[in-house]
């Protein structure tokens, strides 16, 4: 997700986990953690529209996007980048207990907290167990980060700091007119990993030591490229699959030829490893429109940025492969207009053909 975007014309479950205090490591998944190899065809039904803007006598909302989630102490906590009328944008966050209360639950616009105002978007959230802690990942046009020891407080959250201060030389050679966007990390048991998109065609992965977290991302890397640009778009999205050795499950935005925007997938044996086409074409996606059913009514054609619902919420992102969800984006297919202007809303996609 990006402040300024291209041409509008263009772009036109559960697992619970036990309760822990603030500062304690949370408990690991309850329940069944079996897990089944990942399909080569994937298919999906999704809900409505389940969160959507919430305005108030300062906050003129018309889009909220880019959400990321965690189940803790017996709650969903959502966050994810909202769009002004201006067509600026900050974060906002929302927690509640079953999915038939998002629509309903209280929206806490975080530009109040010590996150600040300015432009601040494309969230991701996770807890550093090393650290007790959870961390909130976000641009700010640099990778930027807050911290807290309490999720369920949202005025908690830190000034914003930076894991890199500027655009590291190989990015800035290969960007072109694109952005640097989509920030995301994951960490093994030595090294956590950042990775990001340009909008022009490339993935990148910087690195530091888990011991150095969240310093000396160095070594930034070109981990992918695509001469056609939409194929390999943003909001990238790493994920370690739970009960395999060491095999992870990579998602990226594109843009399809109808100008909607799906998700394209690939695995590896390690974050650093070779990633190989899993479902990664327009006729064999991960998650589009042409392989997502909509019981409720087709609310949406665009399948966009959004996050896997996990196993866990600590920095290793891991996910089971049986029965996966995935909170997205989407938007009334008759929108047009300002890209940053687009009523955006969240709606959360069920596999229904898993292996398990």
């Amino acid at each position: 997700m990006r402040a300024a975007r291209w041409c509008a014309a263009l772009a036109a479950i559960t697992f619970s986990l036990g309760g822990a205090t603030a500062a304690a490591e949370p408990q690991a998944p309850v329940g069944d953690v079996s897990s089944a190899a990942l399909p080569s065809t994937f298919s999906w039904s999704s809900s409505g529209a389940l969160i959507g803007p919430k305005s108030d006598s300062t906050h003129n909302i018309l889009a909220v996007k880019d959400p990321t989630v965690v189940r803790y102490d017996n709650k969903w906590h959502v966050f994810a980048s909202t769009a002004n009328s201006a067509g600026s944008y900050n974060m906002m966050y929302t927690s509640f207990g079953d999915w038939s209360q998002a629509a309903s639950a209280p929206q806490y616009y975080l530009d109040r907290s010590a996150i600040g105002t300015g432009y601040r978007a494309a969230p991701q959230v996770f807890y550093f167990a090393p650290q007790n802690r959870w961390y909130l990942v976000y641009q700010t046009g640099l990778p930027s980060y807050s911290t807290t020891t309490d999720i369920n407080n949202p005025a908690s959250w830190s000034a914003p700091r930076n894991f890199q201060s500027s655009m590291p030389d190989i990015i800035r050679q290969n960007i072109g007119s694109g952005y640097w966007v989509d920030f995301w990390v994951v960490c093994d048991s030595v090294n956590c990993y950042l990775f990001s998109s340009d909008d022009n065609g490339h993935l990148y992965r910087a690195q530091t030591t888990v011991a150095n977290f969240p310093n000396g991302f160095t070594n930034t890397v070109m981990v992918m490229s695509d001469s056609n640009k939409y194929a390999l778009w943003e909001a990238s999205n790493v994920y370690k699959v739970q009960g395999t050795s060491n095999q992870y499950l990579l998602v990226i935005e594109a843009i399809g030829s109808n100008g909607r925007r799906y998700f394209r997938s690939w695995t590896a044996n390690g974050i650093t490893g070779s990633w190989t086409p899993l479902a990664a074409t327009e006729s064999n996606p991960f998650a589009r429109s042409s392989n997502v059913s909509f019981p409720a009514g087709a609310w949406t054609q665009d399948i966009s940025h959004g996050e896997m619902i996990r196993a866990g919420v600590d920095q290793t992102m891991e996910i089971n492969s049986c029965r996966m969800q995935y909170l997205y984006q989407g938007m009334n297919p008759g929108s047009g207009g300002d890209y940053n202007k687009l009523p955006w809303r969240l709606g959360l996609l069920t596999q229904t053909n898993s292996n398990c």
